[in-house]
Order: structure tokens, then sequence, then C-alpha cells
């Protein structure tokens, strides 16, 4: 059995490799794509999210969700994908539209016509999965889990303590961790050593078209560092759904900080236990660096 699978985006480069991999693995039944507001605006987020599904000749519905965090403005991380999110690869023109509705509605309505409940995986800020909890709130009990990319046990990427994803929305994130769902949080405990090493890399142009886009996209991303590896942060929450094994969890409590100047974007995750409240969340804080690295040439392999 196919896992059904919805998968909330914002493309972004290391999103494109990842879409990839909810395509292509097997294990896989991609069934909606939604885009939201992050590394770049949603308009541009959902034209690279179209772009990418006719490269492959995917027919997967897709609809625009956010354009913009709950209540704060959005600051994007254009400087690392490119101006347009997805810089140094010439797509074809198509004629391909998003969705004539919301993101939120799209995923509620494929939740509620499910035959059983399905999984959600967020790769971006959680404004869309706010917004379905918000105007849907029945549709928790159609939600088997929710595997998201974002927050950190440790440090941060885009402030010392918070990572992008959740820095870019915390109040959807508090929201959905306050949600009582299911949670797994592959954040940068393992992201940032989900390195894809620069050998490897510089094969995937004789791999396939496939290779050779990522390969492009790849020396546009965060300015060209190929030459050290890169880090492939969405790939995790694909690579834990058919690879769990390669990671190592542990229940946790999570909360987002929402206030402060330094602190805002902040996860709090309660490795310890100290603070005494029950864990909301499988927090991965390990990864089998080469078991991903394998897994991440198998499964591009089988894209065309």
């Amino acid at each position: 059995m196919r896992l059904p699978i919805i998968l909330d985006t914002d493309p972004g480069i290391d999103d494109a490799a990842a879409i990839a991999a909810a395509l292509f693995a097997p294990e896989l039944d991609l069934q909606l794509m939604t885009t939201v507001a992050g590394n770049v605006s949603v308009e541009k987020t959902t034209r690279n999210a179209l772009q990418l599904l006719h490269f492959w000749n995917a027919d997967i519905p897709l609809a625009q969700g956010a354009s913009m965090p709950l209540v704060r403005p959005l600051r994007d991380a254009a400087s690392v994908h490119g101006e347009s999110g997805m810089e140094g690869y010439d797509f074809v023109e198509h004629d391909r539209h998003a969705m004539a509705k919301p993101a939120f509605q799209a995923i509620r309505d494929v939740l509620m016509h499910a035959s059983q409940p399905m999984t959600l995986v967020a790769i971006g800020p959680l404004t869309n999965i706010a917004l379905l909890l918000t105007h849907y709130p029945e549709c928790v009990f159609n939600i088997k889990r929710l595997v998201i990319m974002g927050g950190s046990a440790g440090r941060g990427n885009f402030t010392p303590n918070a990572e992008f994803n959740i820095a870019i929305d915390p109040e959807a994130a508090a929201k959905v961790f306050q949600s009582g769902l299911e949670i797994v949080m592959c954040g940068l405990d393992v992201t940032n050593q989900a390195m894809l090493a620069p050998d490897y890399l510089a094969t995937l142009p004789q791999l396939n078209q496939t290779g050779k886009m990522l390969h492009a996209l790849f020396s546009h991303y965060r300015s060209g560092s190929m030459n050290t590896g890169l880090r492939m942060h969405d790939l995790c929450a694909i690579a834990w759904l058919v690879r769990p094994e390669l990671f190592t969890l542990q229940p946790c409590f999570v909360a987002v900080e929402t206030q402060g100047e330094y602190t805002s974007g902040t996860t709090v995750v309660d490795i310890e236990g100290r603070l005494g409240h029950q864990a909301n969340a499988q927090v991965a804080l390990g990864l089998d660096v080469e078991g991903f690295q394998q897994w991440v040439a198998e499964v591009l392999a089988l894209a065309p």
C-alpha cells in the first residue's frame, strides 16, 4: 500500500528535490500539492511548483495558499534561493494553473473525501496548516499525522535561535503545535546533517533529466556552494516517511515563542522533560547520514 500524502511547500531549490522524492518514491502516493509564501512570494512558489509538475509531466492538483504569515509581514529567503526561488534552470512554458480554491480549502476537501486519515507533509512555513485548523477544526480527525521540516532543539538558521520556516510565521507554528495532531518534527538537528557530498552532486548531470535540472538549481543554491556539499533540509521530511529507521526520534513537548525581539520563532524543545508538559511531538534528533545519502541516490535515480 502506497502512503497517501498531501505536500505543502514553498519552492525553493531544496523543495524541488523533496518534490521529486515525493513524486517518485514508490512508497508514496502524492495526491495534492499546496504552496505557501516562504522562500519567495506565494506567486513565485506557485509558479515554481507548476513548472516542476510540468517538467515531470505529473498529474497532481495544486492549490495556491497563503501570501502572508497570519499576523506578520513576509520575510523571504531570496538571498539563498535567488529572486525567482529557483534560479539556474530554464523551464519550458506551459499552460498549467492552480486550482480556483485556496490551499486550506483544497486540503480540507481532500481530507474529507479520503477513505482513511491522511498524512500531511509541510516543508515551508505552517500558515496553510494553521488556516486549515482554524477554519475546519473537524479536519484533525482526518489527519493521520503531520510531518514537518522546521524548528530546532538547538541553534537556528534564521536568527540565533530560530529556524527559518518557524520564524517566518511563529503564530501559525504555535497553533499547529497546540493542535493535538500527531507531529513528527524534522528540524535542524537532523537536516544540518543531511548533506549531499560534492562527489555525488557532480554525478547528477549524468543521472537523468531530473539530475541535470537539480544540478543546475544546486549550482545557484546558497550562491553556489556545491564544492562543500549541500544540506537537503526539506528532503528529510520525505525521507522520514519512507525510511523512518534512518532517524532517531524522541517524544518531547515543543512550544513556539511568538514574542521577543530576539526569541520570536524559537522552538523550545523540552528534551529533558523539565517543564512537566506532555509530549506533543516526535522530534528527530539523530540521522544515519550514509543511509540518507544512499536513499537520496536511489530515489533520484527513479525520476525521469
